[in-house]
């Protein structure tokens, strides 16, 4: 059997934060798909993760030893993107080769039993050296920097010889033969403009009267995008994320709420927050300079515009404003007047002199949020969030 293997190792994963907190790189949404959807519906293969060591090992990893019998792993870095001129490169690979990158590391190895030497010690035969650029998110920045591409790729890949339910003619359509629309969503009486990008629309979704979308654009399954919603790209709604108001060049994960008036611009929104009626953010500082945003290896300069980055379960009262580049950490209840700091960590009370949630309550409002959308927290969620209540 042919099969995927996830890793996170020499990716920098703490990059990554706050998302890869609660998951691992190739979990991140960007375009359409995950990075997990992206190769394994490129590959046709399942996947599965390395065995890291670390707390979020929890869904069956995989080790890399003499156990893998007649198996053929591809062994990927979970922050490469995956394009069809990569994907034919290494299915051109024969166990013991590896793709590399010019004066840098190998990013996808191809390994059978024979080059398992023991599970910490893995021999390979011969370099293959990439002849494209390839992309890989390190930052969170990089996932808004790189979704209208990412778009395109998961685009092509995803309507392909297929069918396009199409929409009813109350709608304005602007490059009809860019829009895709799947079975089952709903639009009527809207704007649709795919003359910069693609318009994809999932199964299940509902694009209320009076909204003006623009490509680049995802609206993923199940998403609900309210009256009167202006949306320009490159923006992906995640699949059961509510949305209205203003919103540019952004990503919301999954499950997550901007279901009110506000701007959201180059930003970068996890699984299951909410943003307050009202909540806005700035992408760019007044007098226009430089922006720096918080890493946890210090400060980095991200040029003059960017948003806000929030981990997953956090949430903003009415009328919050988040400052430029802010990064807010994992489950954080943020409040306070004024602009919002910098940096709100992980597990956040408010966000004026900042008190610690108390995480029996953080858990008990996840569960009501959760339950909105018809869904509970369960044990391997409550796992992680305890790891990073304890660590963070």
């Amino acid at each position: 059997m042919n099969k995927i293997v996830f890793t996170e190792e020499f990716c920098s994963p703490e990059n990554l934060f706050p998302f890869t907190l609660t998951r691992q790189i190739q979990d991140i949404r960007i375009g359409i798909l995950t990075i997990r959807e992206k190769w394994e519906r490129m590959l046709e293969m399942p996947s599965f993760d390395k065995q890291e060591g670390d707390y979020k090992d929890i869904f069956q990893p995989i080790s890399i030893d003499k156990s893998i019998g007649k198996d053929v792993i591809y062994l990927i870095h979970g922050n490469l993107l995956p394009t069809p001129k990569l994907v034919q490169q290494m299915q051109k690979l024969k166990p013991g080769e590896f793709l590399s990158l010019p004066e840098k590391e190998a990013c996808v190895y191809c390994i059978s039993q024979k080059q398992v030497i023991d599970a910490n010690n893995i021999k390979m035969d011969r370099a293959v050296e990439l002849k494209e650029e390839v992309k890989e998110i390190k930052y969170p920045w990089d996932i808004t920097r790189m979704n209208a591409w990412a778009i395109e790729i998961d685009f092509e890949l995803l309507t392909r010889k297929r069918k396009n339910q199409g929409v009813p003619r109350s709608n304005s359509l602007i490059n009809t033969e860019r829009i895709f629309v799947e079975k089952g969503a709903r639009v009527e009486h809207c704007v649709l403009n795919a003359t910069e990008g693609p318009i994809y629309i999932g199964n299940g979704a509902v694009v209320m009267e009076g909204s003006l979308l623009r490509g680049p654009l995802v609206i993923g399954e199940g998403a609900v995008i309210k009256m009167g919603t202006r949306i320009y790209g490159a923006t992906t709604i995640g699949p059961y994320c509510t949305v209205g108001g203003e919103i540019k060049n952004s990503v919301l994960f999954a499950h997550s709420n901007k279901a009110h008036d506000g701007y959201l611009g180059d930003a970068v929104i996890g699984e299951w927050c909410n943003l307050g009626a009202g909540t806005s953010n700035s992408n760019v500082k007044n007098n226009a300079s430089e922006i720096a945003v918080y890493t946890p290896d210090g400060p980095h300069n991200v040029g003059v515009k960017c948003g806000v980055f929030m981990g997953d379960y956090s949430r903003t009262a009415i009328n919050t404003s988040i400052n430029t580049g802010t990064v807010i950490g994992v489950s954080a209840n943020v409040f306070g007047s004024g602009l919002s700091p910098k940096h709100i960590p992980s597990f956040s009370w408010g966000s004026d002199g900042v008190e610690r949630y108390r995480f029996d309550k953080a858990l008990e409002h996840i569960g009501n949020w959760k339950g909105l959308k018809g869904q509970t927290l369960n044990d391997v969620e409550a796992t992680i969030l305890k790891h990073i209540f304890d660590h963070y």
